[in-house]
């Protein structure tokens, strides 16, 4: 009976919380659109705030992303890819605007002996033991 149980929901949230300080009157102003039915609620203020900035300035953030080599969105790093690059001598030079994952069955020595650098804007999700063991190469 219990082999037919299955997940509805990852684990994996596809949001980074994240924390900010306002003054008291710009969060008045915030709680004011909210209560006027803008908004349904502060975060959704926030997010809206946020994506209105970044399509402001996209432009500016589609250069910078092709200047720096950055891939765009999500990437997973599994064992196996890891593990793939050992073979073939390679070492990783991973650029990621968005959320860069490294499989939690990766081993610190693995992801030291295949990941040369590491630089994430936005999240990365590892263990702490290969956060730990990359944190020299992490920029």
């Amino acid at each position: 009976m219990a082999n037919n149980v299955r997940e509805l929901h990852s684990k994996t949230s596809d949001t980074e919380k994240i924390t900010i300080n306002l003054g008291y009157v710009d969060l008045g102003q915030v709680d004011l659109m909210v209560q006027e039915g803008f908004y349904s609620n502060r975060t959704d203020f926030i997010r809206t705030a946020i994506r209105n900035q970044l399509e402001r300035h996209a432009d500016v953030v589609k250069q910078s992303t092709a200047r720096k080599s950055l891939d765009l969105g999500l990437r997973n790093f599994s064992r196996e890819d890891l593990e793939e690059a050992r073979r073939a001598g390679e070492m990783l030079h991973i650029n990621v605007l968005g959320l860069a994952t490294i499989a939690h069955d990766v081993t610190p020595d693995l992801a030291r002996a295949t990941i040369a650098s590491i630089s994430v804007l936005g999240a990365l999700h590892a263990t702490p033991a290969v956060k730990a063991a990359l944190a020299d190469r992490t920029r």
